[in-house]
């Protein structure tokens, strides 16, 4: 499986190492990865998905091979958005695409799923253990207020992003992870035992953490409603340790055409269960291939 590569300048100058599998006439279909990951943990979905589509892949600023802005304002949700359309339009020209995203790839692609900026290109979108901020932001405030354990319990998994708000901290205790042991953290959560290891992982998290710091409490503290403008399929893991499943749970109130699919999995199902990720994604996307009409939220 061999992949054509390139990069990308962004809006604001930034680099993007970006690459494509498949043959272009086949349906787009462009994957971004989470956090402290970088595109090549998508590699085991990509080899099931690459003959009935044409994948976009890419590392996202901060990330991998690509550019990290030091200024905390260049890792914004609308700038990351805005990343997506320059790799969607390099690449792709104006095709129209269909989107799937893991963990913080899915955080920052809901902000292109929920603008109309978008409507009419994405034309279905898989969210891996992401909400979107605004959404999670309104179903905290309900779970406070009326359902307290689920709060806590949300609270409880989410306790590393009180401590990313720490300028100097976060970024320190990652110079403490080696390559080696942070694999093996993930091989623990999965069990599994064939995880690749991400050399580049200490940086990759130092990096990563302007996501969090630029975005959670601007997002919680004023959430705004955001309508998607296109189908939304939720892959929700079961046993995930960082992301309740129940925030899934009104994300219909958001989505006009909504599916949810639960997989018995960890964090990482894209590593340790990548055909189940890679028939739902795929059976949902050609759901929606042929449509062009997409909900209309004004």
């Amino acid at each position: 499986m061999q992949a054509q590569t390139q990069w990308i300048e962004t809006s604001d100058k930034q680099k993007l190492y970006v690459k494509t599998w498949g043959e272009p006439h086949l349906p787009a279909l462009i994957l971004v990865h989470g956090y402290p990951d970088h595109q090549e943990v998508w590699e085991r979905v990509i080899a099931l998905l690459v003959k009935d589509f044409y994948i976009v892949s890419y590392d996202v600023r901060g990330a991998g091979q690509s550019s990290a802005p030091r200024s905390m304002r260049a890792y914004s949700l609308p700038q990351l958005a805005t990343d997506l359309m320059y790799v969607a339009n390099a690449v792709l020209g104006q095709r129209a695409f269909h989107l799937a995203a893991h963990d913080w790839g899915s955080i920052q692609s809901w902000e292109a799923v929920t603008s109309l900026e978008f409507k009419g290109r994405i034309l279905s979108y898989s969210s891996i253990s992401g909400p979107c901020l605004d959404h999670a932001a309104f179903w905290m405030r309900k779970q406070f207020a009326q359902h307290k354990l689920k709060f806590l319990k949300q609270i409880r998994k989410s306790w590393y992003i009180a401590v990313f708000q720490l300028p100097m901290v976060a970024p320190m205790l990652w110079h403490f992870f080696k390559p080696e042991q942070w694999r093996n953290v993930v091989m623990r959560l999965e069990r599994h035992t064939d995880i690749a290891m991400n050399p580049h992982v200490a940086q990759d998290g130092c990096h990563g953490v302007q996501l969090y710091r630029a975005n959670f409490i601007p997002r919680l503290l004023k959430p705004r409603q955001r309508y998607a403008v296109c189908p939304v399929q939720a892959i929700v893991l079961k046993y995930d340790q960082f992301v309740s499943p129940e925030l899934a749970d009104e994300m219909s109130l958001w989505v006009e055409h909504f599916q949810r699919v639960e997989l018995a999995a960890n964090h990482w199902a894209i590593l340790s269960q990548p055909q189940a990720v890679a028939t739902a994604i795929r059976d949902f996307a050609y759901k929606y291939e042929n449509q062009r009409t997409l909900p209309d939220h004004t």
